[in-house]
């Protein structure tokens, strides 16, 4: 049977473990990885709108990876309207790209899983097998935590190199023009950081829990010790 220290710590990371699988789950669900201001170009040229007038051209947009939704503002006031990524839109994306993100992120659901699973394991029990002690519970943490920073890496690509959010605005947009103005990640991006970060956690605590820390000996049994060492 384990130590205490060491059922505490590993009860611990499983907390963490299953607290990153809900955070990937949440992230995933939710529409606002990124939020940002759209113009409509095509309006503002035909009005040769100046600044103080652009104000009547800016939209704003949002998405994640499945749903989001856009407020289109061509002059004529703000036309709200909602989309899905899949299975129309994703093909005018980097869809490759956008279809790693989301396997990179059920790769790390599944390994967070495992993770919770062989935590709970080693503060029951000592497993007989290396691979499910300590080393496989690191093991299993370092993959889900780098299967989401490939897949917070690959949405940052997405977003910046191959220009996520204009590609999104202008679908199915056959008169209008929109250039985005800004871009901000949101709440549901950082839970995915927070996730890799509750890994990187995980991994520390598993180290703590490999440390043999010396036994401090109380008084009664130093007496003890001093006592049968004058008798003999």
């Amino acid at each position: 049977m384990p130590g205490c220290f060491k059922k505490t710590l590993f009860a611990l990371a499983s907390l963490v473990s299953f607290v990153s699988f809900l955070l990937i789950v949440v992230s995933m669900g939710t529409p606002k990885w990124m939020t940002g201001k759209i113009l409509c170009k095509t309006g503002a040229d035909l009005v040769n709108a100046t600044d103080p007038e652009l104000v009547k051209f800016i939209g704003e947009i949002y998405y994640g990876l499945f749903r989001g939704g856009k407020i289109r503002q061509c002059g004529l006031g703000g036309r709200r309207s909602k989309f899905t990524i899949f299975p129309h839109m994703v093909k005018k994306l980097n869809t490759g790209l956008h279809v790693m993100i989301i396997m990179f992120l059920c790769v790390a659901i599944f390994f967070s899983l495992v993770s919770f699973g062989f935590c709970i394991l080693n503060a029951i029990k000592v497993p007989y097998r290396a691979i499910k002690g300590p080393a496989g519970v690191c093991l299993w943490n370092f993959i889900a935590g780098g299967f989401i920073v490939l897949a917070v890496t690959s949405f940052m690509a997405a977003v910046k190199l191959h220009h996520h959010t204009e590609r999104i605005a202008n679908f199915q947009e056959n008169v209008f023009q929109f250039v985005t103005l800004e871009e901000r990640f949101e709440d549901c991006f950082w839970l995915c950081v927070a996730s890799a970060t509750a890994h990187a956690v995980n991994l520390l605590l598993i180290t703590i829990s490999g440390i043999h820390f010396p036994k401090i000996k109380t008084k009664t049994e130093e007496a003890n010790v001093t006592a049968e060492d004058i008798m003999y």
